[in-house]
């Protein structure tokens, strides 16, 4: 089981947190575009739209008759060829939202996490104890942990920290969101991620809880193979030595 280092605000090792193999384990990176690639069509505004034939200006008669005057044959004046026509099979308002099976996206999430985790890029501090709501003060917090250009942050949702909110708004590429709001999207997108101790723990169980027996089986059948592997590598080893 793997653990991760624990920081307060300013930067000092407090403790240690064990981390779930079964979320911090292989990383999927098909089901993490295919989240990603829903996320981004659900918050399409599919707003564009052109008028129809019967929705642009001008009459319907026809401009002159059909034959007998050497020009070209014409219906009428909003005619799609025409300057102020109509446009054929244009764009209409729909939305580009789809069902995305809430299993996958449950996957996506542990594999997020497990990538930021392999990275080096998930932080962990003990609580988000900000006592004034002062911007200057709180990019110090920032600077003490490390972080990259841009940076998530994970607040437990049952915490209402207005102080937090207030220091974190004016800070550019910094993103603030609950825990029960975080999406493989938010945590791809930026350089680092910052949890509470809290909000991480609550995530990790619900994610825990979302993994099927069938892959937590498999999960441990890995585990259980390596030993076996590593004592049969050993004992080839001894033999070669052997023969040598």
């Amino acid at each position: 089981m793997a653990t991760i280092d624990i920081h307060d605000l300013s930067g000092k090792k407090v403790g240690t947190l064990d981390l779930a193999d079964e979320i911090f384990g292989a990383v999927n990176e098909d089901l993490l575009w295919e989240a990603v690639k829903h996320y981004r069509a659900s918050q399409h505004v599919g707003t564009h739209k052109t008028k129809s034939r019967s929705q642009v200006s001008g009459s319907g008669k026809k401009l002159w008759k059909q034959k007998g005057t050497g020009r070209a044959r014409i219906g009428s004046i909003r005619s799609p060829l025409w300057r102020h026509g109509y446009t054929v099979h244009g764009p209409q308002p729909r939305s580009y939202d789809y069902t995305f099976p809430r299993k996958k996206l449950l996957g996506a999430l542990r594999s997020a996490l497990a990538a930021k985790f392999a990275d080096g890029k998930l932080i962990v501090v003990n609580a988000f104890d900000v006592k004034e709501p002062k911007t200057k003060e709180f990019r110090k917090v920032l600077d003490a942990l490390k972080v990259g250009s841009t940076v998530l942050i994970v607040e437990a949702a049952q915490h209402e920290n207005r102080n937090l909110e207030l220091s974190a708004r004016n800070i550019g590429g910094l993103e603030l969101i609950r825990g029960h709001e975080v999406h493989p999207y938010h945590l791809l997108r930026r350089d680092s991620v910052i949890f509470s101790q809290p909000a991480i723990e609550k995530l990790q169980v619900s994610l825990k809880n979302s993994v099927s027996k069938k892959q937590r089986k498999s999960g441990e059948d890995e585990g259980a193979k390596k030993p076996a592997q590593e004592r049969r590598r050993r004992t080839r080893n001894e033999k070669a030595a052997e023969v040598a």
